[in-house]
């Protein structure tokens, strides 16, 4: 790309309007003075490789990646970071001068930076770890809390062999929970994650029993739209430390903008307004 083309940057995904990341980076963007447009784009699955290989030529610099192409894209990388290659999905591509594409995953990187944003005072030597789903998303967290040096995960999913798929890639320190069970497991937690989409707006809501939440556990949703879910708001009720899901999407979007736009941005109440406008 010559010196005078200015960059671009957008969300891949289908659908892709609700998407916030337009306006977070539009923002960062503006606040440091940078030229540069980042847009959403709704791409079908069909034409989904013509125009990831058509974006170097526009003057795209690379893109985010969200529901339902994040393991697709790998397919089409030229190289693959190693944590995109153990959760098994990229989130993010960079496209490099040279024409080439690099995929990678900061889904992972996202949920520790809000988790030690939200709730400070928490320690991967805390205890335990219960994480709710089996999905990409719990993926990356799971990789995260393990390579944070987390010790146990009690990993419970509504379909349990997507769970054992989990625990057979990423090993020892995972065992599995009968979803049923989960509620019984809660008060050995020092961490909660919910990873899935209950209690999202349109979706149904957890029907876990959460009365095993003790004073002090630290609680986090990776849902942020509501920004309180129930699970967050019986958390708050039982004296637990909660942290809502928008700032694993803030912080997961730093190292991005700094690899496509060369400044890294920092996560602040002015990034947070921006995303929630």
């Amino acid at each position: 790309m010559t010196e005078d083309r200015i960059p671009l940057a957008g969300v891949i995904g289908s659908p892709v309007a609700h998407s916030r990341s337009p306006k977070l980076h539009t923002y960062w963007l503006s606040v440091h003075g940078l030229r540069g447009h980042f847009i959403p784009i709704d791409v079908a699955s069909d034409d989904l490789e013509t125009v990831i290989r058509t974006m170097p030529a526009m003057g795209f610099v690379g893109c985010n990646v969200t529901i339902p192409y994040k393991e697709k894209v790998m397919s089409l990388a030229d190289q693959i970071t190693d944590r995109a290659i153990l959760i098994g999905a990229a989130n993010t591509l960079i496209f490099r001068r040279d024409g080439t594409i690099m995929a990678d995953n900061t889904d992972g990187y996202g949920f520790i930076e809000n988790l030690r944003q939200g709730a400070p005072n928490w320690s991967a030597s805390d205890g335990k770890a219960v994480v709710l789903g089996a999905g990409g998303a719990a993926r990356a967290v799971v990789a995260a809390l393990a390579d944070a040096g987390v010790s146990e995960i009690l990993l419970t999913n509504r379909t349990r062999v997507r769970a054992e798929k989990i625990k057979e890639d990423f090993g020892m320190r995972i065992q599995v929970i009968d979803w049923v069970q989960a509620g019984n497991v809660l008060e050995e937690a020092a961490l909660v994650v919910n990873t899935t989409s209950l209690g999202m707006t349109g979706k149904p809501e957890m029907r876990i029993p959460l009365d095993g939440l003790q004073k002090g556990t630290v609680v986090t949703d990776l849902v942020y739209e509501p920004l309180q879910t129930r699970l967050l708001r019986e958390a708050e009720e039982a004296g637990c430390v909660t942290v809502d899901g928008l700032g694993m999407l803030l912080h997961q979007a730093v190292p991005c903008f700094e690899r496509w736009f060369g400044l890294r941005p920092e996560v602040d109440a002015g990034t947070r307004a921006a995303a929630l406008r």
